[in-house]
């Protein structure tokens, strides 16, 4: 029990995980490619949305020593996320492009999204608001990440 005038300390902060991609795993092909790292979010905030704004933040400079990278393909951001039905629905900022790759921003904003438990699939829509399977519960992207 705290005594008058006691500093009462309530902490309101919890850690989440942000997945960045590995670059000295993705160039040996070991996957998973995408590595956690810790960020302090609040208890009131919405894990998912503060995730994909830290992954849009990107790596700290000491992250980035380490070969952490965050794969944009284009993107500069996301303008909403909602979750409905254990599925995610994140709609891009900028022009997507996955520069021919088999690999792009849609394997990190999976592993980002899907840790959390109310989120099973990930559709992911380009700046039109476009994505492949819009309806339904399965993972989506949008035509312009398709390699």
């Amino acid at each position: 029990m705290p005594r008058i005038g006691e500093a009462i300390s309530i902490s309101s902060d919890l850690s989440v995980t942000v997945y960045f991609t590995d670059q000295n795993r993705y160039a040996a092909a070991t996957e998973p490619y995408e590595v956690g790292v810790t960020r302090e979010a609040l208890a009131s905030q919405f894990h998912p949305e503060v995730v994909l704004e830290e992954f849009f933040i990107g790596p700290t400079l000491e992250e980035q020593a380490l070969g952490l990278m965050a794969v944009l393909s284009g993107s500069t951001g996301f303008r909403s996320l909602v979750v409905q039905d254990g599925v995610a629905h994140v709609y891009l900022d900028g022009q997507c492009n996955s520069g021919g790759a088999t690999y792009t921003i849609a394997q990190p904003l999976m592993a980002n999204l899907k840790q959390f438990d109310i989120i099973e699939f990930v559709k992911i829509y380009d700046e039109n608001g476009e994505t492949e399977i819009p309806e339904g519960q399965s993972d989506s992207i949008p035509f312009c990440l398709e390699p």
